[in-house]
């Protein structure tokens, strides 16, 4: 039986100043944990399927609505799995909304394409000006660590800020020119984008900063960041598994989480789990 879950998340400031949050779920999809390590202005939320994994079939949305002033962190305590499909596709989809001055950010864990996977994963952001995210996507196809291939398949990915940023991809397990090509993932397996975005367009010399901060951070892996836009900072990364991918992107978030907003470090403890 395919699952069909939808989570909604709603951020408002409460009367402190505070970000609070609602949530209403429907479906196999729900906020496991609202946690605030660092004061009430920013809301960690833990995000779980309890099924654990994404199969053919399934559908899974979530909407997320940050009002003005408010800053959300979203993570997940472990892998998203997309695991083989007999026929349909199986897809995930988030949509969310940032009211000016709202801070987001999108910081799941991997995403896990099993053998046979048919997938797909949709993640549209839309910024008044003024608000600003980070966010990224972590994707390792088949299980490298225990030798376990990517042999049939596919996985297609959108990521969008509706017209400024568009990027649609799909990696078939059959196409060896993109897998196994240096101009494409020379054998990677695991691959990862990460970026800054703003409503509103960055200074130069906020733009040249992130970039340069990124770049900092060496990395003995293919690694490199650009700016595609003005409000836009996006970094890419490939390795031959998912462990040094988060590493490295762990780092650069962490330093422009201070570079751009004067914020510390702050990992969810999910993450240490």
């Amino acid at each position: 039986m395919a699952w069909q879950g939808h989570l909604s998340l709603d951020y408002r400031l409460d009367d402190q100043g505070g970000t609070t949050a609602l949530d209403r779920h429907d479906g196999p999809l729900r906020v496991l944990q609202r946690l605030y390590p660092e004061g009430p202005a920013v809301c960690h939320h833990v995000l779980v399927h309890p099924p654990g994994g994404i199969v053919g079939g399934d559908r899974l949305a979530i909407e997320a609505n940050l009002a003005e002033g408010t800053h959300a962190l979203i993570t997940t305590p472990g892998a998203t799995r997309f695991y083989r499909s007999s026929g349909e596709a199986a897809t995930q989809g988030l949509r969310a909304r940032l009211a000016p001055g709202a801070r987001l950010e999108w910081l799941p864990l991997e995403t896990l394409v099993y053998d046979g996977a048919l997938a797909e994963n949709r993640l549209s952001f839309e910024l008044a000006p003024g608000a600003e995210m980070m966010g990224w996507d972590l994707l390792a196809l088949g299980l490298p660590a225990a030798g376990q291939a990517f042999r049939r398949g596919h996985y297609q990915q959108h990521l969008e800020i509706p017209g400024r940023w568009l990027e649609r991809g799909r990696i078939a397990a059959d196409d060896v020119l993109l897998l196994d090509s240096p101009l494409g993932l020379a054998g990677h397996k695991a691959l990862g984008t990460l970026w800054f975005a703003a409503g509103s367009a960055l200074t130069r010399e906020r733009r040249e900063a992130l970039i340069d901060a990124a770049r900092a951070i060496a990395s003995p892996h293919p690694v490199g960041v650009t700016a595609p836009e003005d409000g836009l900072v996006v970094l890419r990364m490939l390795a031959p598994r998912i462990e040094p991918l988060f590493q490295h992107m762990s780092e650069v978030w962490a330093q422009w989480r201070a570079l751009a907003w004067g914020l510390a470090d702050s990992r969810p403890r999910v993450w240490r789990t």
